[in-house]
């Protein structure tokens, strides 16, 4: 039988070849008796008793993820419970039972409302709604008495399939026995992702309906890389997955051939991945996403909850630099106790320094606080940007606000120290602008997905679109080529932090628009640090000229491949 090859989003660039288990802890619930036949005493005393066990469980699952994976990781499952007491949602079960229902349909209607209000309102919270089946389901199984399939005591060589996975499925997953596992539905920025990176175990996600098509104890392939799951894989691609992943993890900083160096950097969204990007040769993090500080959690972390995290992370790089970007929300990520309102096209809306120059200005001023005085307490050199920058007129608030803030510190006495101060490079505005920019800035460092976005007028979650949002399009290149024109005009450094940066095939293309630094997910560092020193600049520099004079995507791949 011929192997037969499915795509997805892969999520590690790992592979792994096993045999399929599949997954699927749905609960079959038959049809409820009539409502005079309910006791709701009884109910809503059986909703409570599963209400304890899930919050006993899910402490357990917990601690265990914190001494196992790391305490980001585990603050996942403090979400959870804090879902467990939402009146929104327990009120919901409540009204159920008191209309007649027993307890497990009412737990599954009850949280159907909230279901559907995260997923309706796209992007990551689209993906957060997996939190709330994982406590749906968790709350029907302890109802119901239902088994629960052991997951940490998979065979070894397994490879799990299901519809998708919840964050407590995949914290459960040895590496040592799981090949890896793909899903059919799901995203990179999903828990089940996030947790895949961090064990190291390979996964592919959202590879669609095709994935159920797929039998109970085949052989397959999972590859993380490419994306791919291969059904029935011939004996090269088996030997191709089986292989270690085999490359040199270079601790000290790179230069090109002839001798330009390039700062090859880590992207990090928790603290827990900064032992991670130093063990991958991490030279500094080139994007600290701090809004995974504000995510999951009923309050905003205070002034010096964050002061501890930055120092942390300039402790982890004492001879590099830790850019940290401050709160970027709106679009993709909301936060439940941010004051917003829904907008007929968020990407478009209030998000990133327009949040933080308006509605979410207190947050935006606490955090300034926190950074500054990280600078002086950290041993690593700080480097602050702004999100979405769109005018001249943004960075000169911002600026304004960072006196403001320092003029407070002054009257606190308490140490601060200045750090360098650039913008992501998202919007063609801030592109077209670049020289007045750089001018009142040390550096930019451009966000290829969102860049990509609206060079393109392509949305980054609409399938139908997906063939535009591409930074290979020339126009994309292009628009980088000026960004970085702009950004050395103004004495200022340019990098990037995008997906684009992680790709090795593009590391020789990069390189020759003259970036000065690549900031990407922790695994890909090797890879591109290797071929960072494989690379003659004057090359480099005439092979991007040959992508920037390209009219479309395909004539820039087909130099790619030459």
């Amino acid at each position: 039988m011929s192997e037969r090859r499915l795509e997805g989003t892969g999520v590690t660039p790992l592979s792994g070849v096993g045999t399929v288990i599949w997954y699927d802890q749905e609960v079959d619930l038959p049809e409820p008796p009539a409502p005079d036949e309910v006791d709701p005493d009884a109910e809503h005393d059986r909703f409570e008793t599963a209400l304890d066990a899930a919050r006993e469980e899910l402490q357990a699952e917990r601690d265990r993820t914190a001494e196992e994976v790391g305490e980001d990781e585990a603050a996942i499952f403090d979400a959870h419970l804090q879902f467990l007491d939402d009146p929104q949602i327990t009120g919901a079960v409540e009204d159920a039972i008191d209309e007649g229902l027993p307890a497990e349909h009412a737990v599954r209607e009850g949280f159907e409302g909230a279901i559907e209000q995260m997923e309706a309102a796209g992007g990551r919270m689209a993906e957060r709604a997996d939190d709330l089946r994982d406590i749906r389901d968790r709350l029907l199984r302890i109802v119901t008495d239902s088994e629960r399939l052991d997951l940490s005591e998979l065979p070894e060589g397994t490879v799990l399939l299901a519809e998708m996975l919840t964050p407590s499925d995949t914290a459960q997953l040895d590496p040592e026995r799981v090949a890896g596992f793909a899903t059919a539905k799901g995203g990179r920025t999903s828990h089940a992702a996030i947790f895949a990176r961090s064990i190291g175990i390979p996964a592919v996600v959202g590879v669609g309906e095709q994935l159920l098509e797929i039998e109970a104890d085949a052989e397959i392939v999972v590859d993380g890389e490419a994306g791919e799951v291969v059904v029935d894989p011939d004996e090269a691609t088996r030997e191709r997955a089986a292989e270690s992943r085999d490359v040199e993890i270079r601790t000290e900083r790179v230069a090109t051939a002839d001798g330009e160096p390039v700062e090859v950097a880590a992207n990090i969204g928790t603290a827990a991945e900064l032992e991670g990007a130093v063990a991958q040769g991490a030279d500094a993090v080139g994007l600290f996403r701090t809004e995974f500080l504000f995510l999951d959690r009923a309050t905003p972390p205070d002034e010096d909850e964050q002061l501890e995290t930055y120092v942390e992370a300039l402790d982890a790089f004492p001879e590099g630099r830790v850019v940290v970007r401050t709160l970027d929300i709106g679009g993709d990520k909301p936060i439940p106790y941010v004051d917003a309102e829904e907008e007929e096209n968020p990407f478009l809306g209030t998000r990133g320094i327009r949040r933080s120059l308006g509605p979410d200005a207190e947050l935006f001023r606490t955090q300034l606080r926190a950074l500054l005085r990280a600078g002086a307490e950290g041993d690593g050199e700080l480097a602050v940007m702004f999100p979405m920058v769109a005018t001249v007129k943004e960075v000169d608030r911002s600026l304004a606000v960072i006196e403001d803030v320092r003029a407070e510190l002054d009257e606190d006495g308490l140490a601060y120290e200045m750090p360098e101060l650039g913008v992501m490079v998202e919007t063609p505005a801030a592109v077209f602008m670049g020289e007045q920019l750089a001018e009142r800035l040390d550096f930019f460092s451009i966000g290829t997905n969102d860049l990509t976005q609206y060079v393109m007028a392509a949305s980054r979650q609409n399938e139908a679109v997906a063939h535009l949002h591409n930074p290979r399009d020339p126009a994309v290149l292009r628009a980088i080529d000026r960004a970085v024109d702009a950004a050395h005009a103004g004495d200022a450094w340019i990098g990037m932090c995008g997906e684009m940066a992680g790709d090795p095939e593009l590391t020789e293309l990069l390189v020759g628009l003259g970036l000065d630094e690549l900031s990407m997910s922790a695994v890909t560092i090797p890879d591109v640090k290797a071929n960072v020193v494989e690379i003659d600049t004057a090359e480099a520099r005439e092979f991007a000229e040959q992508a920037l004079a390209s009219e479309t995507k395909a004539q820039v791949n087909e130099r790619l491949e030459e």
